[in-house]
């Protein structure tokens, strides 16, 4: 992504709406997501407000929930921040695949950008490939990011009608929307191995640790070395 690839305010438009269109069946999975997470706040003794402030400021729905649930346990608040940064760290491996797109932009725009990148809209952003833009990438953000904190703030404030979210299915909603990325990155059989990795390593990490959310950082360490021994692997059959 550069700034260059942004050419007139026409065009940034288009990009714009694109990305907003883009994400509408992502948010289709997510609304119910975070109605089901706000109705565990509220369970948890959380205010509409409170689970506001949490969706704007955090924006991260894995860590949101883990937040939640120590916090329904009494959690210190440090440890519910650690929480959040350990859940959170796979950011930087994704971040870091989104590097090649960001280069020429400003370190500002950048950074403001990445606040937004949640999962989701990582696996977006790798999809649009080389012609990703700011633009499109403010598309999926805004429409994602106002719907979160929408869905959370109203499953808050409807949380005390809700006596069992499993009862209604919404406790699926987080498989189903990351099931529904992962097809999206399906390029045959070679696509395996990482996957494989990774569930693996989150498996037995977990069997290990369970409770904890360290099976979610083993999972994408995992994954990625195998892809970048693929990748290394494939660049050198090139050159041979």
């Amino acid at each position: 992504m550069s700034t260059e690839s942004i050419i007139t305010p026409a065009s940034s438009r288009q990009e714009f709406a694109a990305g907003v269109v883009h994400c509408l069946p992502i948010v289709a999975g997510a609304v119910p997501f975070g109605f089901l997470l706000g109705s565990l706040a509220a369970k948890a003794g959380l205010s509409a407000l409170d689970m506001g402030l949490m969706s704007a400021l955090v924006f991260a729905g894995s860590s949101q929930f883990v937040a939640v649930e120590l916090l329904d346990k009494g959690s210190a608040g440090l440890a519910v921040v650690g929480a959040i940064l350990l859940v959170n760290l796979r950011h930087l491996l994704m971040g870091a695949t989104l590097e090649p797109r960001f280069r020429g932009i400003p370190r500002a725009k950048a950074g403001l950008a990445l606040f937004f990148m949640t999962d989701e809209q990582w696996a977006l952003a790798l999809r649009r490939g080389p012609d990703l833009t700011l633009a499109y990438w403010y598309g999926v953000a805004a429409t994602l990011y106002l719907a979160w904190l929408a869905s959370t703030v109203a499953g808050t404030l409807a949380g005390a009608l809700i006596a069992d979210p499993a009862a209604w299915g919404l406790d699926f909603t987080f498989i189903a929307v990351f099931l529904c990325l992962l097809a999206g990155f399906w390029r045959g059989v070679g696509s395996l191995p990482p996957w494989l990795a990774s569930g693996a390593a989150a498996l037995a990490v977990h069997a290990l640790s369970p409770g904890g959310t360290w099976h979610i950082i083993a999972g994408a360490l995992a994954g990625g070395a195998v892809a970048a021994l693929q990748a290394r692997g494939q660049g050198r059959a090139r050159d041979a």
